[in-house]
């Protein structure tokens, strides 16, 4: 090795136009070579050795043509110096399998590579070396320096013609393949619950990343006899979204123009036309787990048709065969009961129900739907106290605050009612199917059809005809302060109302009826032993604990240790309330409380 300090002296060699080509062996030898001590590697010296290696590479490729030197050279460089060097023609595709000896190929060298007319088919051939994820970067890295660019510097050739095709084909390759056999893998079922439709499986956001580029070219490809299909698919998932998406962005753009009203869809009504062979996704029609797929396929339909509605006319035959089809196969309208751990329950039969209410003609179906719906739970409607906080910033109260309706919506607890009016507006629907969940709803279900639904008017009008007896309220859980609470003759009956209506059993929000509770001065121990312990313990006031603690558990030994051995609960374990943490702490459970 030679002396660190010389470093700068190699690379200034290196680098001269007067280096002897008897010389480049040496100086490539003393660059390349780590920089040791006589106790073996010089971790301090190393890094002026690689930097002035670094700065010398350029010129020492530039005058070695042999290709064990360039080898020698090119295992030191990292990946932006080698496209860098590849753009400029330093490095060619001669060099590529020295390169893929010690790393794999990546899209900014083959995009580099490329950018030299004879090269390009050499490019093409490193495609298959890049993850699918990376190949479309190939293009969209074409022009690296498209935002750094001077008005000096020249732009960027155009991509090549033949590497376009080539990178185009390769992204939509996996879709087309996972078309054709879209048979799932082991364990697929366990995951598959938790996704709604298949955005995921037809996704291919690396092939709508180049069909987005080549819009003029989508007549010819989507009559592919190999990529038609993944073609098909993508257009009808993405084409409009990313229209729109687009029009947004212009419209949010100061100098840009201004949304338009009626924006132009992106799909001509031929192309929508060639898309619908795919609509249904008959490709998924005979998977496994029918309950799980059939739910996926319904709502991934009616996905398409909301973001494309003209093929509501355009397939209406074949968009009511597949739903009935689709209902029938995976027997989505046998009702299962609700289990304690399915927080999606509710979220799958109101997407069923307003999938059925866009898709469906079959009166049997529409009013299975109604019937689902009149099964579900009662919304728990809770009108929390005001924020002090929040009045003090904005120094005011929205008026609107207390309605029904508005609190309905406050956790999206309308959804039912709002799946409801869509049925309503299907002409399929049976009224009387409809009637029987008007019957069962939530007064505040109720006053939100009256004050928010467009259904059709005689929607409406069998909403506001159903009877409401004289002694009931609006069914609203009113969350007071104390300053409210002291002027009824029972506070404490009162925050015992809170703690038995079903607000206290939702999970969105027994919170906030928690909350209310343990923050009243009118509570009692009664009331805090209704309340889960964790809420007690761990989410409010640690002083509302801690005084009934020191009071329980005294001098006490076994009760301190026993209050520690308690409070190991997790999240997702079974809640226990906090009276029977409290008579857990004692050898035998006290009986004169229930909790």
């Amino acid at each position: 090795m030679v002396n660190a300090r010389t470093y700068p002296l190699w690379r200034d060699l290196a680098r001269s136009k007067d280096l002897p080509k008897e010389a480049l062996k040496t100086v490539i030898e003393a660059l390349c070579t780590p920089a040791t001590t006589p106790d073996g590697f010089d971790a301090q010296a190393d890094p002026w050795r690689e930097e002035a290696l670094k700065d010398a590479l350029p010129a020492l490729l530039a005058r070695t043509p042999a290709k064990r030197l360039r080898g020698r050279l090119l295992v030191h460089a990292d990946e932006k110096t080698l496209a860098d060097l590849a753009a400029d023609g330093t490095v060619t595709a001669a060099d590529v399998p020295a390169i893929l000896r010690h790393r794999r190929a990546w899209a900014g060298l083959i995009s580099a590579l490329a950018r030299h007319p004879g090269q390009v088919e050499a490019a093409i051939a490193l495609l298959p070396r890049l993850p699918d994820h990376e190949v479309e970067q190939v293009v969209r890295d074409w022009d690296p320096d498209r935002y750094t660019r001077t008005k000096d510097t020249p732009p960027a050739p155009p991509v090549p013609p033949e590497l376009f095709d080539a990178v185009l084909e390769a992204c939509l390759t996996p879709l087309a393949a996972y078309l054709l056999h879209p048979e799932p893998e082991e364990g697929w079922e366990a995951v598959s619950a938790y996704s709604k439709d298949w955005s995921l499986e037809l996704g291919g956001r690396a092939g709508w990343a180049m069909l987005a580029r080549c819009p003029q070219r989508w007549p010819q490809l989507i009559t592919h006899p190999v990529l038609g299909a993944a073609v098909q698919h993508l257009l009808l998932d993405q084409a409009e979204t990313q229209a729109l998406e687009d029009a947004r962005l212009r419209a949010a753009d100061p100098d840009g123009e201004d949304l338009p009203a009626d924006p132009a869809p992106a799909l001509s009504e031929d192309l929508l036309l060639a898309c619908i062979p795919a609509l249904c996704l008959p490709e998924l029609a005979d998977l496994p787990n029918p309950q799980v797929t059939a739910r996926r396929t319904l709502h991934h339909i009616a996905h398409r048709v909301h973001i494309n509605p003209r093929v509501a006319d355009l397939a209406a035959d074949q968009l009511h065969a597949a739903a009935d089809a689709l209902v029938t196969r995976g027997q989505l309208l046998t009702w299962s009961d609700k289990q304690e751990s399915d927080h999606e329950f509710d979220g799958r039969v109101l997407r069923l129900a307003e999938d059925l209410a866009l898709l469906s003609a079959n009166p049997d179906h529409l009013a299975g739907a109604c019937a689902q719906l009149a099964r579900l739970d009662q919304p728990a409607v809770v009108s929390p106290k005001p924020s002090r906080t929040l009045i003090h910033v904005l120094n005011n109260v929205d008026p609107d605050h207390d309605r029904p309706a508005r609190l309905l919506e406050r956790h999206y607890e309308h959804r039912r009612v709002q799946a409801l009016t869509v049925l309503a507006a299907n002409p399929h629907t049976p009224r009387t199917a409809v009637a029987d969940v008007l019957n069962g709803l939530h007064p505040a279900e109720l006053a939100w059809i009256a004050e928010k639904a467009g259904g059709p008017d005689w929607f409406l009008a069998a909403a506001a005809a159903v009877p409401v007896p004289e002694d009931e309220d609006d069914g609203v859980v009113r969350l007071v302060d104390d300053d409210e609470l002291g002027k009824h003759p029972d506070p404490a009956a009162v925050l015992q109302s809170w703690l038995d209506s079903p607000a206290a059993g939702e999970i969105l929000s027994r919170s906030e009826v928690y909350r209310a509770v343990v923050k009243s001065r009118y509570r009692t121990l009664e009331h805090l032993r209704q309340i889960p312990a964790d809420e007690i313990l761990a989410r409010h006031e640690p002083e509302v604990a801690l005084t009934i603690l020191l009071e329980h558990c005294g001098r006490s030994t076994k009760r301190w240790e026993a209050l520690a051995a308690a409070m190991t609960f997790d999240y997702n374990d079974e809640k226990i309330t906090f009276g029977q943490l409290l008579d857990s702490l004692d050898p035998a459970p006290a009986q004169a409380h229930t909790s």
